[in-house]
């Protein structure tokens, strides 16, 4: 006999199981519960399946939460749930908690068997959202289908919320009182699957069998264009494009918006013709509402970046004026399907509703075609106070001093590079980490990203000193994040060396990455940093570029790092004057030596190993020698630190007058003149 601990394990497992899987469950939508006779523990509402713990669910008293059933509300829809929810937060067990039981609680705790699973499974809702179940021939056409299968109810399309729940009250006592026993499916048009079972084991057999017979079914077409989901390349127009966009939708907002784009087999189905773009024109389930909003903006004009923009703001004036609100999915002809949020992940999430909302319209082909929510039934779910709730719990995320900031490191697989990128991700950017250092860089980002908050790190292969290779980083940022808001010049090379030491190509390998990359540099990020000040004039970006104490002074034997950084600040005047009009800041930072980063620290072959060789101390017999010799140099006594490059940093962002200067931060060992 299990306990009730392992029952909840294994409702956080199945949970899991199904929370993982994109073709039952996106984001927060869906909810598990298990129960004994007295006691149910359901998914709070704003909830991710996909990472839920114990925390995560609510224990409900079946008795309170039954007593819903029968008790009178208002008939009005919005007194009648603000008093359905307040009942529901009376039946919670736990006082105190802020956790919100999910609105379908009262239909988990109307099905007897100890666990239910409720998804909403693309393949599944194939059939629930198309025309076939929508007539009067629903029933029958819905038992050809599920051939065999006897154990279920259907429902035609019901609000969310107290009715629903009525509704399926209803049905389930007609079922018990001709079959002697509770359903183990409810089928919900335009909605989803209820799957119930005493075992988890039950419950994934429930849905394998559903779903294998509505597969069969399903046409080839459908089936060959799924199968191909890889991404079809982003056209050469959107790096222009996004960062416009992402201008015009942010409003006045300090920070701008998340602009990201995606194209697929799938997406280029509904994006090639307006007939088929109107197929995928209109939700067919409340979560697409919840995440998308209840319509896509699309634009059929695609002759160049300029027609592309100019149409989209002529469309967003209508599509104000009818929803009263932005949209968050923009449909373009042959381009693709671009997300309009708040954050990184909120974009994603988009992205991936959408996207299986046309999935789900060709799937419906094979079943007499999509089957839309109705206009009144939209503007419901749009409006009801549940399900804003549920948007704004799953939009919430941290603030921080460059909250949605997008930014591009370079050099930032390691040493102050890395210490910089993990700096303003804890801060809320999102971050690219440009490096050639392909390892290093890639466990970079997925450490950032381990607790999956909702700005993002992603790595890009990059060479500073190829244009090519930094056209290439512009392009993957814009596609990324939709534009960008701070370039960090970080990438930097150091061979120690005398004048007889220090061969041709040793110097030109150092100007290439210290002098001329940072040119090439400005060059590929003011592009984009441009197109968005064309969009919005109060809009401050900035570039800054991480120099060097060697760039205020003199450096012996080290001629040719100190002569790149000194021209580096040439570059940064000069780029400042030109690109202040834009309102792009371009600033320069000039640390001491960081002393534990690798520059200074590798066994090998860094500063400390190549100053002692250099013979560059006089009298040093020991790297400990060397780095003695470093620190007596400062009056702060230590090296320069990633906090103390930082604070600096912050400064030239969050500052809007300053540019064109050299921001020192040696510890006192360089004092200007």
């Amino acid at each position: 006999m299990k306990k009730k601990e392992d029952f909840l394990q294994d409702l956080i497992e199945i949970s899991h199981f199904y929370g993982n899987n994109k073709n039952y469950i996106l984001s927060g939508g869906g909810n598990t519960s298990c129960k004994d006779s007295r006691f149910m523990y359901v998914k709070a509402s704003g909830t991710s399946l996909a990472t839920i713990t114990t925390e995560g669910f609510v224990k409900l008293d079946l008795k309170k939460l039954m007593h819903i059933m029968h008790t009178s509300y208002p008939e009005k829809p919005i007194p009648r749930e603000a008093a359905v929810k307040n009942d529901l937060y009376q039946s919670r067990v736990e006082a105190g908690t802020s956790l919100r039981p999910s609105v379908e609680a009262v239909i988990h705790g109307l099905l007897r068997k100890r666990f239910v699973v409720h998804t909403h499974p693309t393949i599944i809702n194939s059939l629930l959202c198309s025309q076939s179940v929508s007539g009067p021939d629903a029933v029958l056409n819905l038992a050809a289908v599920l051939d065999g299968i006897n154990d279920y109810i259907y429902l035609p399309y019901t609000d969310p919320g107290y009715v629903l729940s009525c509704a399926v009250y209803k049905e389930v006592e007609q079922f018990r009182k001709t079959h002697g026993n509770d359903p183990k499916i409810i089928l919900l048009q335009n909605h989803g699957v209820f799957a119930a079972a005493d075992t988890t084991e039950e419950i994934i057999a429930i849905y394998s069998k559903l779903t294998n017979a509505v597969e069969k079914k399903l046409r080839a077409a459908y089936k060959t264009i799924i199968k191909n989901s890889e991404n079809i390349p982003i056209s050469g127009f959107c790096d222009e494009i996004l960062p416009a966009l992402r201008m015009i939708f942010s409003g006045n907002r300090a920070e701008g918006c998340i602009v990201k784009i995606r194209n697929n087999p799938v997406i280029q189905h509904f994006t090639t013709k307006a007939e088929e773009m109107k197929k995928a024109a209109l939700p067919f389930m409340p979560d697409e509402i919840v995440y998308c909003k209840s319509a896509p903006l699309c634009a059929y004009e695609n002759k160049n970046a300029a027609s592309i923009i100019n149409e989209i703001q002529k469309e967003l004036t209508k599509y104000q004026k009818k929803w009263n609100y932005d949209p968050k999915v923009i449909l373009i002809k042959n381009i693709g399907m671009i997300a309009v949020e708040t954050s990184a992940r909120a974009a994603e999430t988009v992205l991936d509703v959408y996207e299986d909302l046309m999935k789900i319209s060709l799937g419906t082909e094979s079943f007499g075609g999509p089957h839309f929510m109705k206009t009144e039934d939209i503007r419901f779910i749009d409006n009801w106070e549940v399900e804003n709730y549920r948007r704004a719990a799953s939009a919430a995320h941290r603030g921080g001093r460059v909250k949605n900031k997008i930014a591009i490191i370079t050099g930032a697989a390691q040493g102050f590079g890395a210490g910089i990128a993990e700096e303003l991700f804890s801060e809320g950017a999102n971050i690219v980490i440009a490096d050639l250092n392909e390892e290093k860089g890639i466990a970079l980002a997925a450490k950032c990203n381990e607790n999956k908050i909702n700005n993002e790190a992603v790595f890009y292969k990059t060479d500073v000193s190829s244009a090519v290779s930094l056209r290439a980083l512009m392009q993957y940022t814009v596609v990324t994040f939709g534009g960008l808001d701070i370039f960090i010049a970080n990438a930097g090379v150091l061979r120690a060396g005398g004048l007889e030491e220090i061969d041709e190509k040793t110097f030109d390998f150092m100007t290439n990455i210290n002098y001329k990359g940072y040119w090439l540099c400005v060059q590929a990020a003011s592009r984009v940093l441009r197109t968005q000040a064309a969009y919005r004039d109060d809009y401050f970006t900035d570039i800054i570029q991480i120099n060097s104490k060697s760039g205020l002074e003199g450096s012996n034997k080290n001629f040719t790092y100190a002569g790149g950084k000194f021209g580096g600040l040439g570059l940064t005047q000069s780029f400042a004057m030109e690109l202040m009009p834009s309102r792009i800041k371009v600033n320069s930072i000039c640390p001491g030596n960081f002393f534990e980063g690798p520059l200074w620290s590798d066994p090998k072959n860094g500063l400390f190993v190549q100053y002692l060789k250099a013979r560059k101390v006089t009298g040093a017999k020991t790297i400990a020698d060397v780095k003695r010799f470093y620190e007596q140099k400062v009056p702060a006594g230590r090296g320069c630190t990633v906090r103390d490059v930082m604070k600096a940093v912050y400064y030239c962002i969050e500052q809007q007058y300053e540019t064109g200067q050299a921001v020192p931060v040696t510890g006192g060992q360089i004092m200007l003149k």
